[in-house]
Formats: structure tokens, C-alpha cells, sequence
């Protein structure tokens, strides 16, 4: 890769919990100070992992590294047999060996980076591709639903229950909510890595297709919107990112009454007086 891309991705929830907060009873994340809601960047890259996953199998060079239930000690010492070395003697040129070995193999760890200096020892990896927290256009409301629960777990459960008493369980969802993220990728970290360009369109897509593999009634619909992908001709870049990215507006075109649906807000992408070495692409 030779050039630094900026980018804006928007997504929208409908009916739904995008991202729950579990220090707050698994409330929609929220701005306690402005009621903007919050989806973090660890939630957006599981999906993008997940994606990744079921499309290519779970195979090198495309395997997973952060994923369920896996064991990261495991994994580092598949580098250290793959290489014929001994993990309890690794000196620092052999574990740039297992780091590099790890990067060739596993997706997010040359896309995201990964700290792998556990008991087995493979270094640390900066990834090219950082996304921020992703933030509401407006505040959003949280909303309690009371459920019942019909069926029980054991019979002296199923004695107490009947129809005037049952067990009573909460669901939180968002009505509507526009999200905005901003990312970035860097070259410099990819020649690192060995991110390449396969891998930079194989992230491009899975932003446009990582919640159709992550439907849950919990997270209701959600649904990408638009990329706006900002590529610079200099590997450092031709100007600062958050100027380019305000080149992205999100504007409601009717503040009276509650956002609904994206057909409630207007896209615009200022394309004047664009620095030189700027071109801009919206994916989607």
C-alpha cells in the first residue's frame, strides 16, 4: 500500500441495542453529558471479524486471531512450531519471526494489531486500520420494554409460575439512531504487517456487509449507510484527517419531529477546493 486513506462510515439502528453497556444493566451506550449514543470500536471490529471469518473459512491467510473461546497462548506457539523453535529460549530476533509468521496468517492481527506478548511470546503489532468510537448525530432515547418469560428451567420454577405469575424480564432498545464513524489506515503500519491491498478491499466490503451475518433480535436492524473514503496520493498523507472528514455532513432535514428512518437525514459531501493529492469515493 502507498497511499493513507481517511474515512467516514454511517450506520443506523432501528428498534434495537447496537452496542450494550454492561457496567449499566446493558443499556445502549450513552454520553452521559450530551445523550449522544456510543458504539465502541470493539464492537464494530467482532462484526468485521465475524465477517471475515464465515467468508473465508477461517483459513490462512485469513484466519482470526481474537475470536471465542480461543486460546492466544495456543496460537502463538503455532508459530514457534511452524518456524522449528523453542518458545522457553525465543530471543528477540526469533520472536520477530513468530510476529511476522502471525501477521501472515491471521487477518486482524495485520489489520488491527495485537499485543502478543503473553506467556508465549510473539511481540506486539500496530495495526494500519484504527476506527474511533462511533457517536450519534442526535441524542438518542433508551427504551425498557418489560417481557415475560413462558417457559422455566426447572420444575419448582414451573409450580410457582402461572398466568398472574410469571417471570418478568427487561429489554432495552433505541427507536432509531444514525451513527457516524471515523477510521483510518495507515501505510507505513501495513508495510509492517504485510496489509495489503486484497486485504484493504476485503475491509471495505466487510463494512458494507458485516450486520447481515450479525442479525440478533437484541441489535434489531441495523444497516450501513454510506463510506466515504478519503485517499491520499502521499503515503503521509496530504492533509489532516479530522479537516476531510468534516467534508462529511449529516444533516436533518426536519428537526421538529423525531428521526425515524435515514430517509430523515440528507448525506452531503463538499467536494470544493479539495487539497491537492485528495480524491474522494463514497463505496456506498
Amino acid at each position: 500500500m502507498n497511499h493513507r486513506y481517511d474515512f467516514v462510515f454511517l450506520f443506523d439502528v432501528t428498534d434495537g441495542n447496537p452496542n450494550g453497556d454492561p457496567d449499566a444493566g446493558n443499556l445502549p451506550r450513552v454520553d452521559p453529558e450530551t445523550g449522544h449514543g456510543l458504539v465502541t470500536d470493539v464492537c464494530l471490529k467482532r462484526k468485521i471479524r465475524n465477517f471475515v471469518a464465515t467468508v473465508k473459512d477461517e483459513t490462512p491467510p485469513y484466519e482470526i486471531y481474537v475470536k471465542e473461546r480461543a486460546v492466544l497462548n495456543i496460537q502463538h506457539s503455532r508459530a514457534y512450531e511452524a518456524l522449528k523453535l523453542d518458545a522457553t529460549k525465543a530471543k528477540r530476533a526469533e520472536v520477530d519471526q513468530c510476529r511476522d509468521w502471525m501477521c501472515q496468517n491471521f487477518y486482524d492481527v495485520r489489520t488491527f494489531g495485537a499485543v502478543m506478548s503473553t506467556k508465549v511470546n510473539c511481540g506486539q503489532v500496530r495495526g494500519p486500520v484504527q476506527m474511533a468510537f462511533s457517536r450519534s448525530i442526535d441524542p438518542i432515547v433508551s427504551l425498557e420494554h418489560s417481557i415475560t418469560r413462558c417457559a422455566v428451567a426447572t420444575e419448582k420454577e414451573a409450580e410457582k409460575q402461572d398466568g398472574d405469575n410469571r417471570t418478568m424480564g427487561r429489554k432495552f432498545t433505541v427507536p432509531y439512531g444514525m451513527y457516524r464513524c471515523h477510521g483510518f489506515i495507515n501505510p507505513f503500519f501495513a508495510r509492517q504487517t504485510g496489509f495489503g491491498e486484497d486485504d484493504l478491499q476485503l475491509f471495505w466490503k466487510s463494512l458494507q456487509n458485516m450486520f447481515e451475518l450479525d442479525r440478533s433480535a437484541s441489535r434489531g436492524q441495523m444497516t450501513p449507510q454510506a463510506l466515504v473514503v478519503f485517499q491520499h496520493d502521499e503515503a503521509l498523507g496530504n492533509a489532516p484527517a479530522h479537516q476531510l472528514q468534516k467534508r462529511v455532513g449529516v444533516i436533518r432535514k426536519d428537526a421538529a419531529t423525531p428521526a425515524r428512518s435515514s430517509d430523515d437525514y440528507e448525506i452531503q459531501i463538499d467536494e470544493s477546493d479539495l487539497p491537492n493529492g485528495i480524491s474522494i469515493q463514497r463505496m456506498f
